[in-house]
């Protein structure tokens, strides 16, 4: 747990969380006043996806401060006690997108009622998708289907495992470049959970720092590309066959570094009426408080 000032921040290598890395790799967050240690799972031992859905980050592994998708945050706090929230926000210009085969019968997000969705479960995608078909279907129509990290969901794609699959970018381009289609949009919704070494001075300096990466990525976006497309480079690595018939050097020249922006305190009002929704839909249980989700 936080000691003092000293901070275990658990780093999701994706590409809306970018800031939190600059921060610590060039000294923000000691600048801020705080002692950093970024804990980052390797890419080549994640299967499915970064965060434990069995074991508590704040209990089990000490981390004082994670990002996690924002309903998750809201199940796993409740249902896990992994701290409470202290954070929100969309991180980052970075759509989530919907894609199918060139030759799919769905031609728009109508379509998709009834057509199973990859998505990576327990993580940003499962509920975020869910809200945002609902708007085009009823929610009994909402079809999702487990298929873990982003390669293997364009794995399965490319294979007819499934009619549709959700992707981020870099990947979202590497779907187009393999010739898949896209049928909707929709932002990425995230949340900041804090344990219990967490205060509001902690909270701050935290912020203060992320926000000074973001400002700067923003300000000279070509000094990070390679930072930004470090993950699709892990990515190669990891499931070579995927890439084998793809222009790389394309690819790479269709990626722009998004506008990144800074997390905000959290909502409780907003947090509660999602808490409400997770209910109705018996994601969570129904004596889940929003007292006990949301940190003071």
């Amino acid at each position: 747990m936080a000691t003092g000032d000293r901070v275990r921040l658990f780093h999701l290598p994706f590409s809306f969380m970018l800031p939190q890395r600059v921060a610590h790799e060039r000294g923000y967050f000691e600048e801020a006043g705080l002692a950093v240690e970024l804990i980052e799972r390797d890419r080549e031992s994640v299967d499915v996806k970064y965060i434990p859905s069995e074991s508590s980050l704040t209990e089990d592994h000490g981390i004082d401060l994670y990002p996690i998708c924002k309903w998750e945050s809201i199940k796993r706090t409740w249902e896990m006690g992994d701290g409470r929230i202290v954070a929100k926000g969309t991180f980052a210009d970075l759509p989530y997108t919907v894609f199918v085969r060139p030759d799919s019968d769905v031609t728009g997000p109508k379509d998709l009622a009834g057509v199973p969705v990859a998505v990576n479960r327990r993580t940003g995608q499962e509920y975020t998708a869910m809200r945002a078909l609902e708007e085009h279907m009823a929610p009994e129509d909402v079809i999702l289907k487990g298929f873990g990290m982003p390669t293997e969901r364009l794995r399965a794609l490319r294979d007819g495992e499934v009619e549709a699959a959700i992707l981020l970018d870099p990947q979202s381009t590497l779907a187009e470049h393999m010739g898949f289609r896209e049928v909707l949009s929709f932002d990425n919704h995230m949340g900041i959970v804090g344990g219990e070494g967490i205060d509001s001075e902690v909270l701050d300096a935290f912020m203060a720092a992320y926000d000074r990466a973001a400002m700067e990525i923003n300000a000279n976006p070509e000094v990070f590309r390679e930072d930004y497309l470090d993950m699709l480079e892990k990515d190669s690595r990891v499931a070579p066959g995927l890439f084998e018939d793809i222009d790389m050097g394309a690819v790479r020249a269709d990626l722009s570094v998004p506008r990144y922006e800074v997390p905000e305190p959290a909502d409780r009002a907003e947090l509660d009426e999602h808490l409400e929704w997770m209910k109705e839909r018996e994601l969570v249980e129904e004596s889940a408080d929003i007292d006990r989700i949301v940190a003071n």
